[in-house]
């Protein structure tokens, strides 16, 4: 997998094809990114393209520094990739540590569609997504209880989008640690919470509280959401996990050796690259107004999920399949899915 590293800062784009003409994938921001992560997740990018009907190569790109430069960074990082954006080659968007407004310099404005006009949508349409495909493998979340890893805007977009289905949060994360309630907790409560005190809003709300992040997934929930960074479903958490449904938000969540274990448990581990296509969904759609976008996405999220669940070696192995039949009508399709070490 070919990685190109930048020249006036710290960064680095992963294409999973070499020889694609159009790569697209968004750009994530932080102290610590890898190469190897950013392959991940531009092989990641290659699966979504191929499960919603994309003639698109996966790719990612990576910036490596620290919150006081974030705003100098996107800048030199803009103008260094823009002759890669103009020519298609590496088209790209928000991601971990980013905002659609840090792309504004590569964005025709006399162009923009909704997903340019208003940048807050793609959080919500993530989250939207997510619980459609929950909803969809699991068949109605009325009565369901879901457990929230990561409560920024998508983490909350989750939560409310639940509610309004019928299911109940009940533990959400943070990095400064988690909050429980078995009988529900008070989304919006916490929500203004974290508008006003970032991470630190679990110390604050109330509930029975946890400042190891990890306890989150001793929590007896209907529903898990991954949300942060890949590779957290390991082998060993596969062994204790006590749900019975995965719906990842983040990106490669699920570890290699993870998957044999999550089967034999009879865990339905949702794909990360369906449950979290929503935004990419959007991006792809010529849709001019949000309740368009957003019937777009719950239609095709729903019918990915239908029929991915339908293959009996389960629905991740289904939504690969329906990925890999797709990149094969025109490149050769990349040896194997998005799995961590």
């Amino acid at each position: 997998m070919p990685v190109t590293r930048l020249n006036t800062l710290d960064a680095f784009i992963a294409f999973d094809f070499d020889d694609s003409p159009v790569n697209a994938g968004g750009t994530r921001y932080a102290p610590d990114v890898t190469e190897r992560e950013a392959e991940l997740l531009a092989r990641a990018m290659t699966y979504k393209f191929g499960a919603i009907g994309r003639r698109t190569g996966g790719a990612k790109g990576a910036i490596r520094g620290t919150p006081d430069r974030h705003d100098e960074l996107l800048r030199a990082y803009c103008e260094e990739i823009r002759p890669l954006v103009g020519s298609a080659k590496f088209l790209t968007g928000p991601d971990l540590g980013t905002s659609e407004r840090d792309f504004a310099p590569l964005r025709n404005p006399e162009n923009a569609g909704i997903m340019a006009r208003e940048p807050e949508i793609e959080d919500l349409l993530t989250g939207f997504g997510l619980v459609v495909a929950a909803e969809t493998a699991a068949g109605t979340l009325d009565g369901r209880t879901f457990a929230i890893e990561g409560f920024g805007k998508v983490g909350g977009g989750v939560a409310r989008e639940a509610i309004r289905r019928g299911a109940t949060v009940i533990a959400v994360s943070t990095l400064d640690g988690v909050v429980r309630n078995e009988s529900g907790l008070d989304v919006e409560l916490l929500i203004g919470l974290r508008k006003e005190h970032g991470d630190a809003f679990v110390r604050r709300a109330g509930y029975a509280y946890s400042e190891d992040p990890r306890v989150l997934f001793e929590t007896r929930a209907d529903v898990l959401v991954p949300g942060a960074r890949t590779g957290v479903i390991t082998k060993q958490l596969a062994e204790t996990l006590t749900t019975p449904w995965i719906a990842p938000a983040a990106n490669v969540p699920y570890c290699a050796g993870a998957v044999d274990t999550l089967k034999g448990r009879r865990i339905r581990y949702l794909p990360d690259f369906v449950c979290n296509a929503g935004a990419t969904i959007g991006y792809s759609s010529d849709a001019q107004t949000a309740a368009d976008v957003f019937k777009i996405v719950e239609e095709k999220i729903a019918s990915l999920m239908s029929e991915a669940s339908a293959d009996p070696r389960g629905p991740y192995e289904g939504a690969c399949a329906v990925a890999e039949a797709f990149i094969s009508t025109w490149h050769e399709p990349p040896p194997g899915p998005p799995l961590a070490g």
